[in-house]
């Protein structure tokens, strides 16, 4: 499987570090614990089976609109199999017609294969995941898992993008055209 995700700025890609950090601290499951090289915050737009290079250039023609902004606000729980915290993504509009336009040009990509629904637009939770884990343990209020100072989370632009296989672990960057 291979994704789109999009990529923060700086300031905002260390305050999540930092949230993973907290997480860990307090002895929680969290992202700071995962090892693989290819671990960064990022926000999944899609997924598909496959990214062949006519799917690629559409992709990168949808990017143009980087960066765009965006805002970090309170904790979402995700259940099933593996339980998932995440920091949830205000959806600008800008964002939003990013979103939209990624979709469309995967949509229209014969050979990409189909894409999650749960990442359609008017579907999608847009999110940075903070820790994964089998069993329930973000049971805590949000304010105790973290502190969020007044005036809300931390603020970004979404700067670049990539593509993460699944199978390989592999990282292409994704250049808007």
């Amino acid at each position: 499987m291979r994704t789109v995700e999009l990529l923060l700025d700086d300031t905002a890609d260390r305050a999540v570090r930092e949230a993973w950090r907290h997480l860990a601290a307090a002895g929680l499951p969290s992202q700071a614990g995962h090892p693989h090289p290819t671990n960064r915050p990022h926000l999944t737009l899609a997924t598909v089976e496959t990214l062949p290079a006519a799917a690629r250039e559409r992709v990168e023609d949808a990017l143009t609109a980087l960066p765009v902004p965006f805002r970090l606000e309170g904790l979402l729980r995700f259940g099933g199999r593996v339980r998932v915290l995440a920091w949830a993504v205000r959806p600008t509009p800008e964002l939003l017609r990013v979103h939209r336009s990624v979709w469309r040009a995967l949509e229209s990509s014969p050979g990409a294969g189909p894409s999650n629904p749960l990442h359609a637009p008017g579907r999608w939770i847009p999110h940075i995941t903070l820790g994964r884990s089998r069993r329930p343990v973000w049971e805590a209020p949000d304010e105790l898992l973290l502190p969020v100072p007044p005036g809300g989370g931390p603020r970004g632009r979404f700067t670049g993008a990539r593509s993460y296989d699944t199978v390989t672990r592999a990282v292409e960057i994704l250049t808007p055209r």
